[in-house]
C-alpha cells in the first residue's frame, strides 16, 4: 500500500546544441548549453523543498549534469537503464534529414537501425519500473526525452509507441503517480521560464 502513495517525479535535462538543432541525441554525450544549466538551476528551485527518498540519473553529461545543477547529484544513483534511446544509424540526424531515406519514420514505431528497438526499451523501461516499485517514498528521476516518453507509456499501462503521443520540452518536470490505485499522469511538461 504504501507505493500507491510513492509519487514518481521525472526530470528531461536541459537544453543541449543538439536539442537547438534537432538532432536525434542518443548515446553522444553532450554538454548542457549555458540556458540548459540555467533550466536545472530552476528546476532546483521548484523540487528543493521536496525530500525525495530516492534520486536516480542517467550517466550521461547532459542529465547527470541537470541533476548536479539541479542540487541532487551528490543523493543520486547513476543507473545506465536511464540512458536516451540508442538511435544506432540516425543518430546526430534530425527528423528531416531521416524522412528523407525513410518517410514517416517514428522511433516509437519503428526503433533505430542499428540502435534500440521498441521492444530494447520496453525491457529498460520495465526494469526500471520494477527498481522503483521496491524503493519508499518519492522518487526523482533525470532522464531523456524519448526514453521518459516511452517509461510514462509503459507507467500508464499504454504501449510504448503511445509515448509519440507525450511532447516533452528540455528542462521539464512532470510527475507519475496514483489516484484511486490506477496509475495516472499528475504532471506533464512544466518548464519554468522565470522566477
Amino acid at each position: 500500500m504504501e507505493f500507491l502513495n510513492k509519487k514518481i517525479y521525472l526530470v528531461r535535462h536541459g537544453e543541449t546544441e543538439w536539442t537547438l538543432s534537432g538532432q536525434h541525441t542518443g548515446i553522444t554525450d553532450i554538454p548542457l548549453t549555458k540556458n540548459g544549466e540555467a533550466q536545472a538551476e530552476r528546476i532546483g528551485k521548484r523540487l528543493g523543498g521536496h525530500a525525495f527518498q530516492t534520486v536516480l540519473s542517467s550517466p550521461l553529461q547532459r542529465a547527470s549534469c541537470t541533476c548536479e545543477f539541479a542540487g541532487f547529484l551528490k543523493q543520486a544513483r547513476l543507473d545506465p537503464d536511464l540512458t536516451e534511446w540508442h538511435y544506432g544509424q540516425f543518430e546526430g540526424l534530425t527528423t528531416q534529414e531521416i524522412w528523407e531515406e525513410q518517410p514517416h519514420w517514428n522511433i516509437f514505431s519503428n526503433g533505430a537501425p542499428g540502435g534500440e528497438s521498441v521492444a530494447d526499451i520496453e525491457v529498460r523501461t520495465a526494469r526500471i519500473l520494477g527498481k522503483i516499485q521496491s524503493l519508499n517514498g518519492d522518487v526523482l528521476i533525470f532522464s531523456h526525452g524519448h526514453f521518459l516518453r516511452a517509461l510514462a507509456a509503459k507507467w500508464l499501462q499504454l504501449h510504448i509507441q503511445d509515448g509519440r503521443l507525450f511532447h516533452l520540452s528540455p528542462g521539464s518536470i512532470s510527475i507519475l503517480g496514483f489516484e484511486r490505485n490506477n496509475h495516472v499522469l499528475m504532471l506533464w511538461n512544466e518548464t519554468f521560464s522565470t522566477y
